[in-house]
């Protein structure tokens, strides 16, 4: 046994938010023998205390777990024991989990965010003053199937804000298959992470998977303005975003616009994706769920205002998705969405 795998024997770990990601991150750590509880919702307790947790990926992964594997729990007090919390929660109930854990959770308890959008952590820190609280990104979606799998469609490791810390538990998430990726630029990551997920908001409103809505040059257009919009914003408040693909996010849009085939030639990387893959935005409409668009695009918009500027391709991107999750839009066409965002 490695001194970084003897660091984190006998330490528990909590996921609190343990939807689809919380639980995929949770269940591969259960299956290599770390002492995980899951914290979440009825709904996803129901599922596990029904049938388990089956992991898969398009690598060909596949993990089983019986319900009695797994502890799944829907109260915060369950935090109490645990040495590592990932936080997996939407962006709209960060702070709420950061009373959560200042309320039930150890002193010295690390915190790592495994959320999307920009300022989690911060959230965090702002009511977790004792804690150590790291700023983390999940690049890969975990799609839940009709058959109760947790599928994980896409590639990437984990990156988060670089600590010392991590040593205790680097080898255990590389054992499960989640190595983890310290960054000293992390905020810069944040943000290209950002610029990708861009994209959820024209996924959920294709009604596609994602490799039949990038496999369309008319939707590409969409994510090419917004990803133009976005970059110019950011530009003008000097932040230089992370490259979190192969390709800057300066080039983006020019290769977004290219006709299909030869996207499918300069971009293979792009579409090396399950097919069966959806953004996390789709499913929140799905289950009638309000989404973090505020959070993505919602982001540019705000950070554009705080610099006396518009970013009106978002702005009408983020209303498409209000009226989504009030049932007043069904799935739109490449073309509709064009129009929708040029009028």
């Amino acid at each position: 046994m490695s001194a970084n795998q003897a660091g984190s024997k006998g330490l528990k770990i909590a996921v609190l938010g343990a939807g689809s990601i919380g639980t995929y991150l949770g269940a591969a750590l259960i299956a290599v023998g770390a002492d995980v509880v899951l914290i979440g919702r009825a709904r996803m307790q129901q599922l596990v205390a029904t049938a388990g947790v089956r992991l898969s990926d398009l690598n060909g992964r596949s993990v089983s777990l019986s319900p009695e594997q797994i502890n799944y729990t829907q109260e915060p007090q369950a935090l109490a024991d645990a040495d590592l919390i990932l936080v997996t929660v939407k962006s709209a109930d960060t702070a709420h989990a950061g009373q959560q854990i200042a309320q039930f959770a150890k002193a010295g308890a690390m915190v790592i965010s495994f959320q999307n959008g920009i300022g989690n952590a911060h959230t965090l820190r702002q009511v977790l003053p004792s804690h150590t609280v790291l700023g983390g990104m999940v690049p890969f979606n975990v799609v839940l199937t009709d058959q109760g799998v947790f599928h994980r469609a896409t590639e990437g490791d984990l990156e988060l804000e670089a600590a010392p810390e991590l040593l205790t538990w680097s080898a255990l998430f590389a054992k499960a298959g989640l190595p983890l990726q310290p960054s000293s630029d992390f905020t810069q990551i944040q943000w290209g992470k950002l610029i990708l997920n861009l994209n959820n908001a024209i996924n959920s409103l294709s009604g596609l998977p994602l490799k039949a809505e990038l496999s369309q040059q008319v939707f590409r257009r969409c994510l090419a303005g917004l990803i133009e919009e976005a970059v110019t914003v950011m530009r003008a408040a000097g932040i230089k975003p992370a490259k979190i693909s192969k390709v800057d996010p300066s080039w983006l849009p020019t290769i977004l616009r290219m006709p299909d085939l030869l996207f499918k030639q300069m971009a293979a990387s792009m579409l090396r994706i399950d097919p069966e893959a959806r953004s996390s935005m789709w499913d929140d409409l799905q289950a009638k769920r309000r989404t973090e668009v505020d959070y993505l695009n919602g982001a540019i918009v705000t950070l554009a205002e705080s610099l006396g500027l518009d970013a009106p391709l978002n702005r009408r991107i983020v209303a498409l998705i209000r009226r989504a999750e009030q049932g007043e839009l069904s799935a739109l066409t490449g073309d509709q969405l064009l129009s929708e965002l040029y009028p």
